[in-house]
């Protein structure tokens, strides 16, 4: 189990979005899920928190990890679970 806070940006129809929450699933991290498609006003406050538009758009406390493929080549450097908290 992470001891870090993990915040992702999601939306209904995204893949990517499914795909990230997925990965922290398999490995046992709880995470805070804000739906900019259904929460008036996240798009917003994603896009000045992150710079970006896309979804999803992950952080790690206050890191910003960016999206699914940055959050994936986080994993395959073997990065991601220090930035969670796993190592």
């Amino acid at each position: 189990m992470s001891d870090k806070m993990v915040t992702i940006y999601t939306s209904a129809v995204c893949p990517f979005c499914h795909w990230a929450k997925d990965l922290l699933h398999k490995k046992s991290v709880a995470y805070d899920e804000i739906r900019i498609d259904l929460e008036q006003g996240q798009a917003e406050a994603m896009v000045q928190r992150s710079g970006r538009m896309s979804v999803p758009q992950i952080f790690i406390g206050d890191h910003h990890v960016g999206g699914y493929d940055d959050m994936t080549a986080l994993d395959r450097k073997g990065e991601l679970d220090s930035l969670l908290g796993l190592a």
